[in-house]
């Protein structure tokens, strides 16, 4: 679990409900099962949007929303936790004067929406007054009406609780009987229905699912006391509950016998590998320093991906309007008029927000805007950014690149990231043959600890597992690995990327940024790469 997501989450597993506001109130688990009805919906819509006009605002919209949670925490052969949440009401945007005003409500009358809609008009009014340059929102074309839905094939909020319990409890047994000293298991599961609607005429009816099945397994040295831990492999994943059907689809088998998984998880399976691991390495030798080649699997990059491309190309961090959860950006404008040489020319990186599977997939995001995929970085040069309605024209776009997300709908939408691709490589190389032409490396699987400076410019990872690579062969399992980069000079040294055979995802379920704090999730494909010379720090420390 990364830092972002113990902060969101850190209350859940211990005993008491402490719930993050945005996560709405505690109800049964079958209330979970309700649906939203489409025609009131729109009337409040049209409320919303009558009354914003009519109060004199220039633009209106109205993001009307059902947010479903449910999480289920176990430890060993115990239920620590069972939560589900929900959380309805509609929020009201609009610009008067030139300026930005909003406000929410969970009063779902006509009444209650029309108040919530001049109240934003007054305040957007009053920001007027202070306002030193009017908003300026690139065209979109209204739809009419229309809907998306995340293609799941099984519901994960239909599938029985017992179900889930059961299923928890067996992975957290088969760790056990294969050496675990601890296991905790988790489901995280989340529905989003969500009714957008603008005076552009647009009428927008999503239906979003995402799934999250972390866990971790820890061996404990009885003799020493020493401990060594193992998280899951798995990637939180927007489908439904299909996704813990264990089938194969993009599971593949590593050099090193270790499985990373794809578009399906065999939680089980993972769980005894992540048990006889974790006793590996607590015999496994420590790192020593120095510089190394990197073979990085898709469930490690994912996270460098994440800290040092898409946060730092979020425009309101280049911009400085953002500064929260690790500041700025180093990769400010002049970068992009210069074509600044952010990797090597093997790498491509690009954002989605289509991709089928992934976290941050949609149809439109919250401002209406038909999502779509584009180049960052093309041939290892900085060419782009991501943006939303207001910011285009600072690109000088004529449309928005379609970012804007709310956690909620008492949330006000701002720019988010997208999903933020590594792409393949485009010859065809298999993750034996990168290993092949490694003399001195390390092969990294899993994400860990990391740390990044407020420009993400410099920062150090740690990961799951460790191999160290020697001549072309996988050596052995080390321990107490980490490597430090500075941004540039380590995508500059990507040496190679396995083609899109290899391609896999990994992703935040819970990235926070923002003031008052926001979360989305957010995928990251990319197939395994290959880094050269890079400095490795030994994580070890001696207490005597």
């Amino acid at each position: 679990m990364q830092r972002r997501d113990f902060l969101a989450l850190g209350g859940l597993g211990l005993g008491g409900l402490v719930l993050p506001s945005y996560f709405g109130k505690a109800i049964a688990a079958e209330e979970l099962l309700t649906t939203f009805d489409p025609a009131l919906k729109k009337r409040l819509a049209d409320a919303a949007l009558n009354a914003a006009t009519g109060d004199g605002a220039s633009y209106c919209d109205v993001r009307i929303g059902r947010y479903l949670r449910q999480f289920v925490m176990t430890r060993e052969d115990k239920v620590q936790n069972v939560v589900n949440t929900e959380s309805i009401g509609a929020g009201v945007r609009v610009i008067a004067g030139g300026a930005w005003g909003f406000a929410a409500t969970s009063t779902l009358t006509e009444d209650g929406v029309a108040q919530a809609a001049r109240q934003a008009t007054a305040i957007a009014k009053a920001n007027a007054r202070i306002q030193t340059e009017p908003v300026r929102l690139a065209p979109v074309e209204g739809v009419g009406e229309v809907s998306w839905r995340t293609p799941i094939r099984k519901n994960s909020m239909e599938v029985p609780l017992k179900d889930k319990v059961d299923l928890l409890l067996g992975v957290n047994a088969a760790a056990m009987g294969a050496g675990a000293s601890f296991v905790n298991s988790m489901l995280f599961l989340v529905n989003e229905q969500k009714y957008f609607a603008s005076t552009d005429g647009s009428y927008i009816d999503q239906d979003v699912h995402r799934i999250w099945a972390p866990m971790t397994v820890t061996a404990i040295d009885k003799d020493s006391g020493k401990f060594r831990t193992r998280a899951g492999l798995s990637a939180p994943m927007g489908m439904g509950y299909e996704y813990l059907d264990g089938a194969a689809s993009g599971k593949a088998v590593l050099p090193n016998g270790v499985i990373s998984y794809g578009m399906s998880y065999d939680m089980r399976e993972d769980a005894v590998a992540a048990a006889k691991q974790a006793q590996e390495k607590l015999k496994a030798p420590s790192v020593k320093p120095g510089r190394y080649d990197l073979v990085l699997d898709p469930s490690h990059t994912w996270l460098t991906i994440h800290e040092s491309i898409g946060h730092p190309l979020e425009l309101d961090r280049v911009l400085g309007y953002e500064a929260n959860y690790a500041g700025t950006s180093f990769a400010t404008l002049d970068k992009r008029e210069e074509r600044f040489q952010y990797g090597s020319d093997i790498v491509t990186v690009f954002a989605d927000k289509v991709q089928p599977g992934s976290l941050g997939a949609v149809g439109y995001d919250d401002e209406g805007v038909k999502t779509k995929r584009w180049d960052l970085i093309a041939a290892g040069k900085l060419v782009d950014y991501q943006t939303i309605r207001d910011q285009a024209h600072i690109l000088g776009k004529s449309e928005s690149d379609g970012c804007c997300y709310a956690d909620s709908w008492s949330s006000v939408q701002f720019q988010r990231m997208p999903n933020v691709s590594l792409a393949p490589g485009k010859d065809k190389l298999s993750v034996a043959d990168m290993v092949k032409d490694v003399e001195n490396g390390i092969y990294i699987v899993g994400d860990g600890s990391f740390s990044i400076d407020q420009q993400r410019y410099n920062a150090q990872f740690g990961g799951q597992l460790f191999y160290e690579i020697k001549d072309g062969e996988i050596a052995g399992m080390i321990e107490d690995v980490a490597y430090q980069i500075r941004t540039p000079e380590f995508w500059n040294a990507c040496a190679a990327i396995c083609d899109e055979s290899d391609y896999r995802l990994g992703g935040s379920f819970f990235d926070g940024k923002g003031q008052p704090s926001q979360v989305s999730a957010v995928s990251h494909g990319s197939s395994t790469a290959r880094f050269n010379g890079i400095n490795v720090i030994n994580t070890a420390r001696s207490l005597g």
